[in-house]
């Protein structure tokens, strides 16, 4: 008996390296579509002191977290060790709302795009500022109270072409604050629903019935 357990739990072991052998290993340039991240500055800077972004007056709303590669289960990351040249962090380094978050999302997402920094960086700006946000939620001086609807409606009307399930709200606090949004597209840059796994994780993110978008400040 001992032994016929012995057998058993290596034939698991074997299985589970099998398994784990064809798991998707990250792979520069191959992925299914991109995910623009935009945090909610209000959000963040409610729980941090960071300088650059926080600073009293600074009076920012959505900026630029990253632009992200995605599979349709999943996302690579830190495909390379490809490093970010100094001339292109220098030219790149305003689209973002803290000079730190630059050498990061290059090497944790960049890395994973198949494109040259530069030319990486201006698809992110390219992505970034080809969403219109909505006048309602771009510098409210008063909290705004939203639900998911009315809030990917916004959208839409800002930006006809976007697609079902294209731009997905993320909360913090239980759902309570709205803390970032993804806008997602293709490889050209055409407007595309996010993955499943991710309208099922923003749903659950923003579970409640509505959401604040809190003032900028």
């Amino acid at each position: 008996m001992v032994q016929l357990r012995h057998y058993a739990l290596m034939a698991l072991m074997a299985l589970a390296g099998a398994a784990q052998a064809k798991a998707p290993r990250a792979v520069t340039g191959q992925f299914d579509y991109y995910a623009v991240a935009l945090s909610w500055s209000p959000s963040y800077c409610a729980s941090r002191s960071d300088p650059d972004q926080c600073a009293a007056g600074r009076q920012l709303g959505f900026v630029l977290h990253g632009l992200w590669p995605q599979y349709e289960s999943g996302y690579p990351s830190s495909c390379s060790n490809e490093k970010l040249p100094n001339d292109v962090r220098e030219k790149y380094t305003s689209l973002f709302p803290s000079p730190r978050l630059i050498g990061h999302e290059w090497s944790k997402h960049g890395t994973c795009s198949g494109l040259a920094p530069a030319a990486y960086f201006d698809l992110s700006a390219r992505l970034k500022e080809q969403l219109s946000i909505p006048a309602q939620y771009q510098k409210p001086a008063a909290p705004v109270r939203t639900t998911n609807d009315a809030l990917y409606s916004a959208f839409k009307e800002a930006n006809p072409a976007l697609a079902k399930d294209g731009v997905l709200p993320f909360c913090a606090s239980g759902g309570r604050f709205l803390r970032e949004l993804h806008a997602c597209y293709d490889k050209t840059g055409g407007s595309r629903s996010c993955s499943p796994g991710q309208v099922k994780r923003s749903k659950s993110s923003c579970g409640q019935a509505s959401f604040l978008i809190q003032s900028v400040r």
